[in-house]
């Protein structure tokens, strides 16, 4: 019979250099995306000078409005953090389902962005480099949009085990629980910055 210590139950979670497989796999996946991302910057770049383009993308005011948005959901996710540790259940569940609700807005105001601004970021010259904002904030809208069924999965699971007092201190005593959310509150926080450079970037793109 093969030893049962040979087969650990979850192996991701040995810790490989003091981090868990999970936090490497992860901060793996938000280097990549981060050069992801700049490459297309560069590339955004290059082809407003190759073509000689002397106004940058047209930015919509949406889209500068949306930051707002996120910025407030890395303070309700980060809410949602310290609300477990202090084994709060009403504040834990409110903080992520206002997370929820600032990213589904968010999300609501990409698309809206998208559709009554098309004419202005399409244009007839494609060679200015309009191309790149779909891209990009397309790229950043399906990351974001990836995150949301481990948000709501947090949801869900808070909504059946916050309901009897065992169930609650078994949930909040739980360190994979605690990881996970700690692993989704770094993508998030890390989307949010994203968004913030992306922002910046075609600003000041735009104004020289």
């Amino acid at each position: 019979m093969a030893n049962p210590k040979n087969f650990p139950q979850d192996q991701y979670e040995k810790p490989f250099i003091n981090l868990p497989y999970q936090k490497i796999y992860l901060y793996l996946l938000l280097v990549g995306l981060t050069f992801l991302f700049i490459a297309f910057a560069i590339g955004y770049v290059y082809t407003r000078s190759a073509n000689e383009v002397a106004d940058g993308v047209y930015l919509p005011p949406i889209f500068i409005a949306n930051s707002i948005l996120l910025l407030l959901s890395s303070l309700t996710i980060k809410w949602a953090n310290e609300a477990y540790k202090q084994d709060e259940t009403k504040k834990y569940q409110n903080a992520l389902n206002l997370t929820f609700l600032l990213t589904a807005i968010f999300l609501i105001m990409q698309v809206l962005a998208w559709t009554l601004y098309k004419d202005a970021l399409m244009g007839e010259n494609i060679g200015n480099g309009k191309q790149y904002l779909y891209a990009l904030s397309g790229l950043h809208f399906a990351h974001v949009f990836g995150g949301l069924p481990f948000l709501l999965y947090f949801m869900y699971v808070a909504s059946v085990r916050m309901k009897e007092p065992v169930s609650v201190l078994v949930y909040f005593s739980d360190p994979s629980k605690k990881l996970h959310l700690e692993l989704l509150t770094v993508y998030w926080h890390f989307l949010d910055a994203l968004w913030i450079f992306l922002v910046l970037f075609f600003l000041l793109n735009m104004l020289f």
